[in-house]
């Protein structure tokens, strides 16, 4: 699997660490800033470009693209900002991490297929963040029949 980081300067700490531990699982990732700590820098910059790649590499399984299984993670101050600009980009579908509930994260893979993973730096410690990505990255989409028809009803009425 690829994955894209992204993030801003409130997590850019943590994002550091999270590429290493993502490589570490065997996955490829492909940073794309931001590459030095500037406080104050805005994670639009950084993360819409992130959702374009993902939305246009990535795509669902029943689409039947081949190829490696494009994803997304993003790290910044409260995912929150991020999430709402992601989720604008057609074929982005960002699920913020709450690392109160693993469930949450996997009913975003199985139900909605997300393809970026949200964590707020300021609310979650590292290994925290470590469990839900592994989470995450291990929850396949579960490819029934309502959950495609749902997720294409979105594609659909939000041209």
């Amino acid at each position: 699997m690829k994955i894209f980081f992204a993030g801003d300067h409130a997590g850019f700490e943590m994002k550091k660490e999270l590429v290493e531990f993502v490589r570490s699982l065997g996955h490829t990732v492909e940073d794309l800033g931001p590459f030095s700590y500037v406080d104050g820098d805005d994670y639009p910059d950084f993360v819409i470009p992130l959702a374009h790649l993902v939305a246009e590499k990535g795509g669902m399984a029943e689409r039947g693209e081949k190829g490696e299984e494009i994803r997304g993670i993003v790290v910044a101050g409260s995912g929150q900002g991020e999430i709402i600009a992601m989720n604008r980009v057609r074929g982005a579908r960002a699920a913020l991490f709450c690392p109160c509930n693993l469930e949450l994260i996997k009913a975003s893979r199985d139900h909605n297929d997300s393809n970026i993973f949200a964590i707020g730096a300021r609310f979650c410690s590292l290994d925290d963040a470590k469990k839900g990505i592994t989470v995450w990255l291990e929850t396949p989409f579960s490819g029934e029949e309502r959950h495609i028809r749902r997720l294409k009803k979105i594609d659909e009425l939000t041209q």
